[in-house]
């Protein structure tokens, strides 16, 4: 369990979801959680999973030892800006899309400890990805708090931030991605008689199955293929198809697009 206060500044559907995670899991008390946002809902949310509701950011950070920015990239200067000097000292953690860690800085008033974060909306469910900048900061249990928090609703990688933007473009754009192919293979069933409902379980249920055979099994994605492709079978036929589509060269180019569109924020 976090004995450390947190403070979050941003209580979206990201921040919230982190929030929330992370007392139904149990890793923090509510009684150490300070929160503001500068929706009067997303207060009221806060306030009903029985946390502090702030003022300002600046009480979120005079009352806590580790604060998290979660808004979007367009309001991180006001956010931080509204900080005045009470970040200073403290340990900051940013899930701010495309804002590299000396933008922060150049940001806040003081010299804060930052950690960069890269996380996704699955974290909403219990499985979220997150990427924490190797190249950090922090103190040792500030650290080490850190990943308590976010390895009770996901699992945590540790990267370099120069990579950020290659883990925003995989696992931070990759729901929607999976989504896109969950729905197509719905369809597909639908073309052939299924119910939409039927098929849509199906789907979802089929590559939540074959995702935990691979985090869970350690199995290859090859291996799994090929347990399933039988010669002169029926998925051996609908392989082809997919290869002659270009869904390999289609999913490389959809994970480089997103990346160069984040490192040229």
């Amino acid at each position: 369990m976090i004995t450390k206060k947190l403070g979050i500044i941003g209580c979206g559907n990201m921040g919230g979801a982190i929030l929330y995670g992370a007392l139904e899991s149990g890793v923090i008390a509510k009684e150490n959680v300070y929160v503001y946002d500068i929706n009067p809902e997303m207060r009221e949310k806060a306030a009903g999973w029985g946390v502090t509701v702030a003022a300002n950011d600046a009480e979120v950070c005079d009352k806590s030892e580790l604060i998290l920015l979660a808004v979007k990239p367009q309001n991180a200067a006001e956010a931080l800006a509204m900080c005045e000097k009470s970040l200073d000292g403290k340990a900051l953690m940013s899930i701010v899309a495309g804002t590299s860690v000396e933008k922060l800085q150049s940001m806040t008033d003081g010299t804060p400890r930052i950690l960069r974060i890269m996380p996704n909306t699955p974290a909403m469910v219990y499985e979220g990805a997150f990427a924490l900048c190797s190249d950090n900061d922090l103190k040792e249990d500030e650290l080490a708090a850190a990943k308590t928090l976010y390895e009770t609703i996901g699992i945590v990688e540790m990267v370099p931030e120069h990579l950020i933007n290659a883990v925003c473009a995989l696992s931070g754009g990759g729901p929607a991605y999976a989504a896109m192919f969950i729905e197509a293979l719905a369809d597909g069933g639908v073309k052939q008689g299924l119910p939409r409902a039927t098929a849509y379980r199906l789907a979802a249920q089929t590559c939540l199955g074959t995702s935990k055979m691979i985090l869970e099994k350690g199995l290859h994605p090859g291996q799994i293929k090929d347990m399933v492709t039988s010669p002169a079978g029926t998925t051996i036929e609908g392989c082809e198809k997919l290869e002659t589509g270009g869904m390999r060269g289609a999913v490389m180019e959809c994970i480089k697009a997103a990346a160069d569109r984040g490192n040229n924020f």
